[in-house]
């Protein structure tokens, strides 16, 4: 059965719950670390397939990669704000628009997983090297309201492991529509 995300616009706190659950009691750290490792086997095992769209309306693998490099670009200036300056507007964005006007069908993943690789080594370090007591520093949310650094980076670690079983459902999809 296809999992799906509550919507983060029309129910922001369903879909913070939802990616939290993903998470459940693992570490966030160690789940991004593995990050890479599983988007880089993914652009291995779709290999002809990765920009193929299971329905025109949904990502293909390569969306799905475009996407959660996308989101580790906006984590990156989030975390940032969040711990340089008090409270500050965390804007959101249209990931939908995102992946349809900053990416094509036909992009080389490389330069994207190069990309996405040296931010979440960054956001990582950062992590590690940020005493715990400023991990509940906050941002103003534009649509979920106040959101620690901390809970964003829990946040994304289940975020990583959505969009990779949505990537590896995509995968399945068209090879069984063969």
């Amino acid at each position: 059965m296809e999992q799906r995300s509550p919507d983060p616009v029309r129910d922001p706190k369903a879909y913070q719950q939802h990616l939290l659950s993903l998470l459940g009691d693992d570490d966030p750290a160690e789940v991004q670390a593995a990050t890479p490792a599983a988007l880089r086997r993914l652009l291995d095992d779709a290999g002809d397939d990765l920009w193929i769209r299971p329905e025109p309306n949904e990502w293909s693998v390569l969306g799905c990669i475009a996407h959660v490099a996308d989101a580790e670009l906006v984590m990156a200036g989030r975390y940032r704000w969040v711990l340089a300056h008090d409270e500050p507007p965390l804007y959101p964005y249209d990931q939908d628009l995102w992946v349809e006007r900053l990416h094509d069908d036909n992009d080389d993943p490389e330069p994207m997983l190069a990309l996405f690789d040296a931010v979440r080594t960054a956001n990582l370090e950062l992590w590690r090297r940020t005493p715990t007591e400023w991990r509940s520093r906050a941002g103003i949310h534009a649509e979920r309201g106040p959101e620690s650094y901390e809970l964003a980076f829990r946040m994304i670690a289940g975020h990583d492991r959505f969009h990779i079983t949505q990537a590896e459902r995509a995968m399945a999809r068209v090879r069984e529509g063969r």
